[in-house]
């Protein structure tokens, strides 16, 4: 088996918040705008290890709710 043919490993949305810092809401919201990548199972969202990565690179770091929900 080559590397190219490993299965993508996935992460629960709650996997995602807890690693982001995240609500799970937070993380729902996040999917369905389009911000971090998912796919569906059935009923669930499952969270590609890959997008999560990219996620933390393109912002630079975790975003926390406080900075989500923050005003000026």
């Amino acid at each position: 088996m080559s590397i190219t043919n490993l299965p993508t490993a996935y992460l629960t949305i709650a996997e995602v918040a807890a690693a982001l810092r995240l609500s799970k809401m937070t993380v729902y919201r996040m999917v369905r705008a389009g911000t971090l990548a998912a796919d569906r199972f059935g009923k669930s969202y499952r969270v590609p290890e890959s997008a999560v990565e990219e996620y933390i690179r393109a912002s630079g770091s975790p975003v926390t709710e406080n900075q989500q929900g923050a005003r000026g």
